[in-house]
């Protein structure tokens, strides 16, 4: 019987993916009246001015980090400004259920790019998943020249980003505490909006579009939170396939909000790339378990002497 822990954790799991999606859904709507720049500006500040509160609520802030941990926060931020941006300029171009679709490939991705960067071994099974996981990508954004969308191209940048993202925070130490490595992320985001948004006019800010950014912000804190505290309990190989919920908000929020729903090949490619997904997961999950319990066998008994 599943564990309590593993089913909160699969709850926090939902409420984190339910909180992203909406963010990005109301991003898609605000950018509509205002600059892009402008809009992750106006929400990153406020997104910066939360995580402080967190982090001085959960015992101070802490913004000195470990002896070589500079760097892979360094890269781990580079890699939040370049996904946050190659996101949200494909989130403006695409619909939001398509782009979704091409996000949930991220998980296929990590695997490879483990097993490329880190030697992580790889067997055929899920390299097999892999490929057809890709394949599923494909679908969705269809290369040719009918089905073919350029914004397409900048959704697979940011799984790239997002890759670069993820990895580096597995050479990071424990000691560092999430919230400044998402504090790190967020100030550079802000930074570089504000930086880039220089270059055109300000547009004004009507109600509509305030209550817009407000929940924007609010839902990514709530995806920023849920995101961390999911990885502390439960089982990560029984909560992580409940990613895969964030497709189904994207799908409800983009026919309900913006009055679009993904055709059949986008739905079957989705499909591909979500089974994919689990089963790899799944393998994963399986291979940890074997591992551990041969970690935890006994040593084989002493070779009984030769008879002479």
């Amino acid at each position: 019987m599943l564990g309590s822990d593993n089913l909160r954790g699969a709850f926090y799991m939902m409420l984190a993916m339910a909180g992203f999606t909406i963010n990005d859904a109301c991003m898609k709507a605000v950018t509509q009246t205002i600059p892009l720049y402008q809009a992750i500006a106006l929400r990153g500040a406020v997104t910066v001015a939360a995580l402080v509160l967190i982090a001085h609520l959960n015992g101070g802030l802490r913004l000195r980090l470990p002896a070589g941990a500079g760097l892979m926060v360094g890269l781990r931020t580079l890699g939040e400004v370049a996904s946050t941006v190659a996101f949200l300029t494909a989130l403006m171009h695409m619909p939001l259920a398509n782009l979704s679709a091409i996000m949930q490939s991220l998980p296929l991705a990590l695997t490879l790019a483990a097993a490329l960067v880190f030697r992580e071994a790889v067997g055929w099974r899920r390299l097999t998943a892999i490929g057809v996981g890709f394949a599923g990508v494909l679908i969705v954004i269809r290369p040719g020249p009918e089905g073919f969308d350029i914004w397409a191209l900048v959704g697979l940048a940011a799984v790239a980003a997002v890759v670069l993202r993820d990895l580096s925070i597995r050479r990071l130490p424990a000691a560092v505490p999430s919230v400044t490595v998402a504090l790190y992320a967020a100030v550079a985001v802000t930074v570089f909006a504000f930086a880039m948004s220089a270059t055109t006019p300000w547009q004004p800010i009507d109600p509509e579009a305030a209550l817009l950014l407000a929940g924007a912000s609010g839902f990514l804190v709530v995806g920023y939170l849920f995101a961390v505290i999911v990885m502390r309990i439960g089982d990560i190989g029984f909560i992580s396939p409940f990613r895969y919920t964030a497709l189904i908000w994207a799908i409800f929020l983009g026919w309900l909000v913006f009055g679009d729903f993904p055709d059949g090949w986008t739905l079957f490619g989705a499909a591909l790339v979500i089974g994919s997904g689990v089963f790899t997961l799944t393998r994963e999950r399986a291979l940890a378990r074997r591992a551990a319990r041969t970690a935890k066998a006994p040593p084989p008994p002493p070779p009984l002497p030769h008879p002479h």
